[in-house]
């Protein structure tokens, strides 16, 4: 499908997927979530073996547009849950469901929705211009988009709370330190740093990346015997796989692994 609000393209085996609303920092529209649905489910069919979000601009995203989904004071009430159950429930899904490392290359502003569509990512870097906060306390609603959820398992109970009842905006660099994202970089720095993971990531083993993504994600819920039960299931899928083998070879031969992701 042609995207009117994204940018995707795929080279050697990086997709990169840019919101491009600039003008709006990026903001979420019913458009721009269908978009992201057909680039989604695009990754994986394209040969993708690492995805790298970011935001067109000055901004990464400023979380849902307001005018997209306008309310006032004696209008009819809009339905916040309905928009969570079509666009926003999917979007976290999908992204926590793909056999590939995503990385949210945050170079400005990612508020809202859009700093908890970040968090959905399984590697947060960041530009030390940029910036997060949880402002639905403003609105009178609560984090969503998984912010409930990554949150405290991120940072901890209380440094969530404090992020989500106060609505303050932290650093990049003070979200490094708390843990909130993996890392803060020089902005100068930034685009070769990104560039330079999404090359190591693309060239490693994606299927035990997808299979390390599935375990840390299921332990939040897990028991310990049942995370070991699924340590085992996955290693035994691991171990069958031709990037075992060709690990294993290039260990005993003291070169580089050439990892195909199978």
């Amino acid at each position: 499908m042609t995207h009117e609000t994204l940018v995707y393209t795929l080279n050697n085996s990086v997709a990169r997927l840019t919101l491009n609303r600039p003008e709006r920092l990026n903001s979420f529209t019913r458009q721009m979530h269908v978009e992201l649905r057909d680039v989604l489910a695009r990754c994986v069919p394209d040969g993708a073996r690492v995805l790298v979000i970011a935001g067109a601009g000055k901004g990464f995203c400023a979380g849902q547009d307001l005018n997209d989904r306008a309310v006032a004071p004696g209008q009819a009430a809009v339905d916040l849950g309905e928009s969570m159950e079509k666009n926003y429930a999917p979007l976290v899904q999908a992204i926590r469901a793909l056999p590939m490392p995503v990385i949210a290359a945050v170079n400005g502003v990612a508020a809202g929705a859009g700093c908890n569509f970040a968090l959905a990512c399984d590697l947060v870097i960041a530009t030390e211009s940029a910036s997060f906060l949880q402002p639905f306390c403003k609105l009178g609603l609560i984090p969503d988009t998984g912010g409930s959820y990554f949150l405290p398992r991120l940072v901890g109970t209380q440094r969530a709370m404090g992020l989500a009842l106060l609505g303050d905006k932290i650093t990049a660099k003070r979200a490094a330190e708390i843990g909130l994202i993996w890392e803060c970089v020089p902005d100068a720095e930034f685009t070769a740093r990104v560039d330079a993971i999404a090359t190591q990531l693309a060239s490693g083993p994606t299927l035990g990346f997808a299979r390390t993504k599935q375990a840390l994600y299921a332990s939040a819920s897990n028991t310990l015997d049942l995370q070991l039960a699924l340590e085992g299931q996955l290693m035994r899928e691991c171990g069958y796989s031709d990037d075992y083998r060709e690990g294993v070879a290039a260990f005993k031969e003291k070169r580089a692994a050439n990892f195909v992701g199978r």
